[in-house]
């Protein structure tokens, strides 16, 4: 098809027939072709056709599948616009398919290059390069951390798995009569859930208690509680995979960015956050030395929920937070 029949597309503002040709161009990898559909599109948006389908399609199309110099043209950050409605950051779509050491001539040094390393990190390639300290975490996943949970992207959608849990339920007593205890660790779990709370229906309960985790789960409300003992590997995936999500209605942040939100909330339990960049041993020896747990009050697990309880026993104190969200 040629750019003739882009522009009586755009200038019909027929949506269809442009998916039909992005479509198209994915099949022949006419990938300048593609690019062409994108800018074109865009610049429609600004004459009043409601082309940004269209646009956001053909660019999370690039990311994908297209080759690296392509890839590069999309996550170019100088208009601010690019990757603003697709379904999953383009860093996080450009790093499914491609690797690093195919990116990195072709991307420039930037914040979004650095996303694009930090996620083929997680996806297990080793990236050696300096790179910009956008998140001042390291690259190479430490031996205390788990295999994340990636998203699995296609060309018009994508899984976001969730890490597998145990269900290994034990009934505990709880207490709402324990002291409460200021600290930094809401505020974390805030930022960790973030697009559950801006951008859809998601709540947050936090709250740290001396005591232990039937003190701290009590303080919430729960007259009744159930846990099950988790390791240090699950609870990161777990806390990981809320970061990266955007929930019901939000936007998907990606893993990388989960990974950071991880991190940074263990950092605020242990009071490490006035030390960033923490010391990765340190805080892996202390997330070791607490005991982490999942519980609920025997409610049905709908929609995105993060519900951990944390002790700390040589301190006598204890967290647990509660986020949900739903569509």
């Amino acid at each position: 098809m040629a750019d003739d029949d882009l522009d009586d597309l755009i200038h019909a503002a027929d949506l269809d027939g442009l998916v039909r040709m992005i479509d198209d161009r994915c099949a022949t990898g006419d990938w300048d072709g593609l690019l062409r559909v994108r800018d074109r599109a865009r610049s429609a948006v600004k004459t009043g056709r409601q082309l940004w389908p269209a646009a956001t399609l053909a660019e999370y199309r690039l990311a994908l599948l297209a080759p690296p110099h392509h890839v590069a043209a999309v996550l170019d950050e100088t208009d601010g616009l690019s990757g603003q409605f697709t379904i999953g950051p383009l860093t996080e779509v450009a790093a499914q398919h491609h690797t690093w050491d195919a990116l990195r001539t072709e991307l420039n040094p930037s914040p979004r290059a650095a996303f694009v390393a930090h996620e083929r990190a997680i996806r297990g390639e080793v990236v050696d390069d300096d790179i910009a300290d956008v998140l001042d975490i390291p690259l190479e996943l430490e031996g205390w951390e788990p295999t994340y949970a990636v998203a699995k992207y296609r060309d018009n959608d994508a899984d976001f798995p969730a890490p597998r849990l145990p269900t290994n339920w034990e009934e505990i007593e709880t207490s709402s009569e324990a002291e409460r205890l200021d600290d930094d660790v809401e505020l974390a779990v805030q930022q960790l859930v973030e697009p559950w709370l801006s951008g859809s229906n998601g709540t947050v309960e936090v709250v740290c208690v001396e005591g232990d985790v039937g003190d701290a789960i009590g303080a919430l409300g729960p007259h009744r509680a159930r846990v099950c003992e988790l390791d240090v590997r699950t609870a990161m995936a777990w806390m990981a995979w809320a970061g990266a999500s955007g929930g019901a209605h939000g936007r998907r942040r990606g893993a990388a960015t989960g990974r950071f939100g991880a991190w940074w909330m263990l950092a605020a339990i242990g009071d490490f956050i006035d030390d960033w960049p923490v010391n990765p041993d340190a805080l892996g020896q202390f997330a070791n030395e607490l005991n982490w747990y999942r519980w609920d009050a025997f409610e049905p697990a709908l929609g995105w929920t993060l519900q951990l309880a944390i002790e700390d026993e040589s301190e006598g104190v204890a967290w647990a937070l509660s986020a949900r969200d739903s569509s």
